[in-house]
């Protein structure tokens, strides 16, 4: 596993489709960064974070719809903190 992202967190929408998104939140991961992986389909964006975190990363799943502003706000602040 590389260490190129250590020490960040990066937040991949459409993480859960199980195309770019998807591959893009795993990269990120094998690069050392922690990820969210959120989608609109939670369940789909879980098993995202469940691969990431089999392959020894760091990963959450978050279920939203970033089309809705304030959801997606709060999607956002609820999990910096």
């Amino acid at each position: 596993m590389s260490e190129r992202f250590a020490g960040r967190t990066a937040i991949v929408t459409g993480a859960g489709a199980g195309g770019l998104g998807a591959a893009y939140a795993e990269a990120l991961a094998a690069g050392g960064a922690r990820v969210v992986a959120a989608d609109i389909r939670g369940a789909q964006a879980e098993a995202t974070a469940e691969r990431i975190v089999a392959t020894g990363g760091d990963a959450l799943a978050v279920e939203v719809d970033i089309t809705d502003e304030a959801l997606a706000r709060c999607s956002a602040s609820t999990e910096a903190s």
